[in-house]
């Protein structure tokens, strides 16, 4: 029997309307050509000259640093080292072969992000404190390169006389150039979160398996945010070769990357106002306090005190505290217009198969959590995986959408061999997917979370800029109930809401296939009961739904066909209605004395809610 196709229209985009620029673009951009017009003008001392040069220079590296921990939370603390490879690409260039000074930064820039991307590559598949230890073991191993290779590096003694630009040879105009291109990298940083990578990070940062299974390619949005990171450190440093006309490798020490660290810290890792603020405060504070250095230790004591209290009283940093108190004294925006209505691909015949697995495995060691199970999975309607605790359900959805790599087997979804996928790619060809412990973006709004998953690769429905991503996103939160609150952090959310967001991320996708593990967990009869109606709403939509849930009422009202594992083996297949009331099945879930007992036909319905793990 075949299902008619349902045609829905895809909605227009909205009208774009003429774009003026944000107030706090405009009030970044006065305060930029003011800082650049200062710069260029007002007559300072030589040491000034020099201190200021630092704080700008060293600020472009701290900038950088906050793109790779604070936008996609990976720690580096070889920002030092990439420092250094930029200036010393521009004193050895101009100083030892006599190369013109903007033919050298832009080599530096190449080896440092060339380096960086390399580095990365490499070493971001470890993470946490692995990752800490191998960047470690990269600026240390700098450092020795720097002091020991004596006839390209000068060793200890350094690379003196490093020219400048001639348009910038003196100090005032060196500066002014400093202080520009830490405007436009600030400029281009700030407005980094918004774009596509940004918010690929973004994900990344809060929660690496939900961006997967979202479409973001995890791996390469890491490798990306260290290249960019090298990439403005290698900018800074080989502005401060030029700053200070002379550099030697204690200047790219270890000490020196815990420095800019402190410095994005202090000021806020999650913006580059705040890697601005952080790396004047650490370089200014001290000469502020030169006059305290005449009483042994009243310096370091005042000092240390300052970052103590900034550290204790603003754990985000002062930019962090500063944005908070801004956000709560901004109006809020008026309603945006009623949300289109939520188009999703339709099913076509319902007799075809969409997914097919055969011999599906999965070993841990000894443990088959999985062995060798077939299945298929027809368009349209909502399928069942379910199985007593312990039977590979969760497993199997593991490997299904590429978070666990199958021991033997093969899946296809469409005829096309997925087996080998990894999470983004199997997003990108249409599998969805929700996790029974929740999975969200918490630094995100509701509104941010379902974009991310609107954004995913080959979406058939979805729409290049913001205003059409949000647009479909609301649509998504509008078909879950949640469009009048698609602003709100997702701390605002109860427990059942937050489930409804991650449901509405996965639709917004417009998946193929949507995985659902343990929807109803944590629920109570209320939030059930819409449940039950939002799953019956979608799969009207015509969308395809493998689910698995320990609630069998929820099961029995919901599913045409099921699927029942034990012990990771498959041991029923088939309507619903008649699998619920095989002696196996009943024996699996209640023992072998209930499937032959006499009252063995009283429990066969298994309509009783047996608890989650």
């Amino acid at each position: 029997m075949s299902a008619e196709p349902i045609t829905t229209a895809v909605p227009a985009a909205p009208a774009a309307a003429p774009r003026r620029m944000p107030l706090g673009s405009l009030a970044y951009a006065g305060l930029a050509a003011a800082a650049v017009a200062l710069a260029a003008t007002t007559p300072f001392s030589g040491y000034v000259l020099n201190i200021l040069m630092q704080a700008a220079t060293y600020a472009i590296a701290v900038i950088g640093l906050t793109v790779v921990l604070g936008l996609c939370g990976q720690i580096n603390l070889a920002q030092a080292a990439f420092f250094g490879i930029g200036a010393y690409a521009v004193g050895l260039g101009t100083v030892d072969h006599g190369l013109n000074f903007w033919l050298c930064l832009p080599i530096g820039l190449a080896l440092a992000i060339v380096l960086g991307a390399v580095l990365g590559a490499s070493t971001l598949r470890l993470g946490g404190h692995y990752l800490a230890m191998v960047t470690i073991s990269f600026q240390q191993i700098l450092t020795l390169v720097l002091t020991n290779w004596i006839p390209v590096t000068h060793g200890p003694d350094g690379v003196p006389n490093i020219r400048r630009p001639a348009l910038f040879a003196d100090g005032q105009s060196y500066l002014a150039l400093c202080v520009l291109v830490l405007a436009v990298v600030g400029w281009l940083v700030w407005h980094l979160p918004r774009t596509r990578l940004g918010r690929a990070m973004r994900a990344v940062r809060d929660n690496e398996l939900a961006a997967g299974v979202s479409g973001i390619d995890v791996y390469r949005t890491k490798v990306a945010a260290f290249a960019i990171g090298a990439l403005l450190a290698g900018l800074g440093g080989g502005l401060f070769a030029g700053s200070f006309t002379y550099i030697s490798p204690d200047q790219f020490s270890f000490a020196e990357s815990i420095v800019f660290l402190t410095m994005a810290l202090l000021g806020g890792v999650g913006s580059p106002v705040g890697a601005v603020i952080g790396t004047g405060l650490l370089i200014l504070i001290p000469e502020w306090l030169r006059f305290l250095k005449e009483v042994p230790g009243l310096y370091l004591a005042i000092y240390g005190l300052a970052v103590i209290l900034i550290v204790v009283f603003m754990p985000d940093g002062i930019w962090g505290f500063l944005g908070d108190q801004v956000r709560r004294l901004r109006p809020a925006k008026p309603a945006p217009p009623p949300a289109p209505e939520l188009t999703l691909t339709q099913g076509r015949d319902a007799s075809e198969t969409l997914l097919t697995v055969s011999g599906l495995s999965k070993h841990f060691g000894g443990l088959k959590a999985v062995d060798a199970i077939d299945f298929t999975v027809t368009r349209g309607g909502i399928h069942a995986l379910i199985g007593p605790n312990g039977s590979g359900k969760t497993t199997t959805l593991n490997v299904l959408s590429g978070l666990y790599t199958p021991t033997g087997g093969t899946m296809r979804l469409q005829g096309q061999d997925i087996t080998r996928f990894p999470p983004h790619r199997r997003a990108a060809v249409g599998i969805g997917r929700t996790f029974q412990n929740i999975r969200l973006f918490r630094s995100m709004s509701a509104l941010e979370n379902v974009v991310i998953g609107a954004e995913r690769p080959n979406n058939p429905l979805g729409a290049s800029g913001r205003p059409a991503l949000e647009a479909r996103a609301r649509s998504a939160l509008a078909f879950v109930g949640l469009e009048a609150r698609a602003q709100e952090p997702i701390s605002g959310f109860s427990y059942g809401h937050q489930r409804l967001i991650e449901i509405a991320r996965a639709l917004a996708g417009n998946p193929t296939l949507l995985l659902l593990d343990e929807p109803a967990a944590g629920l109570n009869s209320s939030e059930k009961n819409a449940l039950t109606v939002l799953l019956r709403r979608m799969a009207a939509k015509g969308l395809t739904i493998l689910i698995i849930d320990h609630d069998m009422t929820l099961v029995s009202d919901v599913a045409s066909h099921v699927t029942v594992l034990n012990f990771g083996r498959r041991i029923a297949d088939g309507v619903t209605a008649s699998v619920l009331r095989e002696p196996t099945v009943i024996e699996a879930y209640l023992g072998e004395d209930a499937a032959t007992g006499p009252d063995a036909g009283l429990q066969t319905a298994l309509k009783t809610d047996l608890a989650p793990a």
